[in-house]
């Protein structure tokens, strides 16, 4: 069954032809290496900062559901709008708060958004939205895209950012189109020995085989923001189910604490943030609900090295990327679910437990510099829509 909101968006042919630029080769920017070659800290780095003397920082954000992408959409799915605000506002207030850098963000004119201190550039159709993302990655000195997976959006607008002239903070377009095929990234992580879960790509009009360590989980290839999951009981479910209508994976469902990591990737390596508990609906759909922070004891190790181990896989990781896994009760029950190319919705939460600024250690570590990053040991929980409130550390635990 295709969802109803599916048959809508029409657009994204359209906007995904619209938007196939040739990659253009980039140059450095001067000046802003020297900036980020040593550890900072918080008091140390608005000195470094304050030594590029020729101009400030120029940042440009851009979320796909807020930011103009579903414009020829009367309506965007409504959890895609909510996780899309939540990080967007959360990652603004962060970069706007640093001296000398300024930001500026696209907005669908139907979602205002007011954020002190941001640029608001609102778009009414998707050529405007076309040509105000062009302009303004291509004059900004980083471009974080945040963007759903499917139909290729993410890394079309990667692409069109670097064609553009611009500069990602976030992973390269090849990075983010193995990351965005599901099969593909556990077939990756699989042959570097990275735990995941058995599973078979299934194309459109395939019926469920009979013969699979059922129970499982039927998603989306290319899926995001918890659309299009399902749970499958037994083969006597797969037999009812009747053919998938899209790319798809079946892969064996994992029991054990849903868990994410983010990691913040440059050229000097990989830094993961404290896990978080993932919770997620019990009702065979699997929708993604917010989580808990940070992940408490052996747990914690774990979760951390097997999400850098899964990072490393792939082919030029930049900026923040989330992993999503499954820890068993031991080690040997620990799988990676998937890879997200992208800023999560953990963010949201990881922020409050830090009191370093997210933003500035996401850019200082893709400019090449090394951050020390120390949590400040609150436990806190956090909805899919980005309401955050404190939680007692026991409830974090597997």
């Amino acid at each position: 069954m295709v969802p109803a909101w599916r048959s809508l968006p029409t657009a994204y042919g359209r906007l995904a032809g619209a938007l196939r630029f040739s990659l253009i080769p980039l140059s450095r920017l001067p000046g802003f290496g020297d900036a980020f070659s040593r550890p900072w800290t918080g008091e140390s780095f608005g000195i470094r900062l304050a030594q590029r003397k020729e101009r400030s920082l120029e940042v440009f954000v851009f979320e796909f559901v807020t930011g103009g992408g579903f414009l020829d959409v009367p309506q965007p799915p409504p959890s895609l709008l909510a996780e899309g605000r939540a990080m967007l506002r959360a990652v603004l207030e962060d970069f706007c708060r640093l001296p000398r850098v300024n930001v500026t963000v696209t907005s669908d004119h139907r979602f205002p958004l007011e954020v002190p201190d941001c640029r608001v550039s609102e778009v009414s159709t998707i050529p405007l939205c076309q040509r105000a993302f062009a302009g303004l990655a291509g004059r900004a000195d980083w471009t974080v895209v945040i963007a759903p997976e499917f139909d290729g959006l993410l890394q079309q607008y990667a692409h069109s950012a670097l064609a553009a002239g611009g500069r990602l903070l976030g992973p390269s377009p090849e990075c983010i189109e193995i990351a965005s095929d599901k099969q593909q990234t556990a077939d990756r992580l699989r042959s570097a020995g990275v735990p995941v879960p058995e599973g078979v790509r299934l194309q459109p009009g395939a019926e469920l085989p009979d013969r699979f360590p059922y129970p499982a989980v039927l998603k989306r290839l290319d899926g995001a923001g918890s659309l299009d999951i399902c749970g499958i009981a037994d083969a006597a479910a797969a037999a009812v189910h009747g053919p998938v209508s899209m790319a798809s994976r079946l892969e064996r469902f994992v029991t054990g604490t849903p868990a994410s990591v983010a990691v913040l990737c440059g050229p000097q390596g990989r830094q993961a943030l404290v896990p978080c508990r993932q919770q997620i609906s019990d009702d065979g759909r699997f929708l993604y609900q917010g989580g808990i922070t940070p992940l408490q004891g052996d747990f914690a190790d774990r979760a951390q090295q097997l999400a850098v181990d899964a990072i490393a896989c792939l082919p030029g990781p930049m900026g923040y990327l989330g992993v999503d896994l499954v820890l068993g009760d031991e080690a040997a029950g620990d799988v990676v679910i998937e890879i997200n190319p992208r800023l999560t919705t953990s963010y949201v939460g990881l922020r409050a437990v830090y009191p370093h600024n997210l933003a500035q250690a996401m850019w200082t570590v893709a400019e090449g510099g090394r951050v020390e990053l120390l949590p400040s040991g609150k436990c806190v929980a956090f909805d899919a829509s980005g309401r955050v409130g404190s939680a007692a550390a026991g409830e974090s635990e597997g």
